[in-house]
């Protein structure tokens, strides 16, 4: 199978759906339209520069470098993201960036460190992209978990600070529940490969020629990568929130309030 040259002409035709959606949100009244114009032609804009600065870092004669920085940017890009989601969260983008790169290190030191990819720019910046794109998800469902129980449980864990609970002890529950919901979204996502969807990296192998059953194996590895990071991340951010919302006398710290 040759791989598919969709050009400007197959790309121009595929806006065709998104006049479809702007056609039924003018039809059913959704007020959706500026939203869809405004987010597709930023969608394409913005890839289409990555598009064109992946080829330079693509380069065989740029050193790697360049794509350990790409990678960098990237966990920065992260942390913010993570602290507009969750403004009530302290010190929320130096938490992120060491949460996201404790979980990039792990991975990357084992998917390259094993052999199952060659160390070079084609498969570092996309891999590490993945594992930060998805676990960035996670981290935020577990921060404002987190902010969240603990400003709804207030009475509960003062009142297990009270009886004489550490204050690991007490925030404990709230912690444990905030990284399951972080990390739950992951597992059923990996539970409905093959079933539900054929996942993105699998997708684009098989499109571009490649055997399905090595296709398989690159896109189980990044899923159990990607399972693995998410883990990582939201266990990093758990235990940071079980010290910033309790002292070391044993007291809690209700989460600040934001301001819009």
């Amino acid at each position: 199978m040759e791989s598919s040259d969709i050009g400007w002409t197959g790309l121009a035709l595929s806006l065709s759906l998104v006049a479809v959606a702007l056609a039924l949100s003018l039809w059913q009244g959704l007020k959706l339209e500026w939203q869809l114009i405004v987010g597709s032609v930023r969608g394409l804009a913005q890839l289409l520069l990555v598009g064109l600065a992946l080829t330079l870092v693509f380069d065989e004669s740029q050193p790697l470098i360049w794509s350990w920085i790409w990678v960098v940017a990237m966990l920065v890009f992260a942390a913010f993201t993570v602290r507009r989601q969750a403004r009530r969260l302290p010190n929320a983008v130096p938490v992120a960036f060491v949460a996201h790169g404790a979980s990039v290190a792990v991975c990357l030191a084992v998917a390259f460190g094993a052999g199952m990819f060659p160390l070079e720019a084609q498969t570092l910046i996309p891999i590490a992209g993945m594992m930060i794109g998805n676990s960035m998800r996670a981290t935020v469902v577990t921060a404002r978990s987190v902010v969240g129980d603990v400003a709804e449980r207030s009475d509960e864990i003062e009142a297990r600070l009270a009886l004489g609970q550490s204050r690991w002890d007490a925030i404990r529950p709230v912690i444990r529940r905030a990284i399951q919901l972080g990390i739950i979204p992951q597992i059923e996502a990996t539970r409905a490969l093959g079933i539900v969807v054929l996942p993105g990296a699998m997708t684009g192998l098989i499109l571009a020629g490649v055997d399905p059953i090595d296709a398989v194996q690159v896109q189980v590895a990044i899923m159990f990568l990607i399972l693995g990071a998410a883990a990582v991340t939201t266990t990093i951010v758990g235990l940071f929130a079980s010290r910033a919302f309790t002292t070391p006398d044993h007291r809690l710290v209700a989460p600040a309030r934001v301001t819009s």
